[in-house]
């Protein structure tokens, strides 16, 4: 065995964005364990960028106790397996009101994989247009604006970004246009 098996499985929570599980497992020496895993679907993280500038939203994230700017990312709960790019079309323009012309895969994220299932696509955004959007109930002190590029930096160093998967998505966007 090189790899660990799952002997039994059982739900052990759910709401409308998570369920969690317990397995029993067995480790590749043959030992038994267990293991508690979050499982939440596939969210896209869409970086919208026009010329040097960026756009991001700010709301209050309730396990920090405080307002953060990332950049617009989320799963589409009353759908499964959506497809990607329209995944990520629509949380753009729900968080922000802003349309895309052309949508680019960057790359993929795992969340948490020592504790969650949940994977992310990051998406390049261009050919933007502006409309109106249609957040949903939790996100209604969601605030959204540009920023250049130099200013994303600055507040990544100050602290003023720190959801690791906004960092990560950056990264990702310099790789590509390197």
């Amino acid at each position: 065995m090189d790899s660990i098996e799952t002997v039994a499985t059982r739900e052990i929570y759910r709401n409308n964005w998570f369920s969690m599980r317990e397995d029993d497992i067995r480790r590749p020496d043959g030992t038994d364990g267990v293991y508690a895993v979050i499982d939440k679907p596939t969210y896209a993280l869409v970086i919208a960028q026009e010329g040097d500038q960026l756009h991001l939203v700010e709301q209050f994230r309730y396990p920090l106790g405080l307002r953060r700017w990332e950049f617009p990312q989320g799963t589409a709960q009353d759908v499964t397996n959506p497809e990607p790019s329209e995944l990520a079309a629509r949380e753009l323009r729900e968080e922000t009101g802003l349309r895309a012309q052309t949508m680019t895969l960057l790359g993929q994220l795992d969340l948490a994989p020592g504790l969650s299932s949940q994977r992310g696509l990051v998406f390049l955004a261009t050919g933007i247009t502006e409309g109106e959007h249609a957040r949903e109930h939790e996100e209604q002190d969601m605030r959204s604006a540009w920023f250049t590029r130099a200013e994303v930096e600055r507040m990544m160093r100050d602290g003023e970004i720190t959801d690791a998967q906004s960092i990560a998505a950056f990264a990702l966007l310099m790789l590509s246009q390197r």
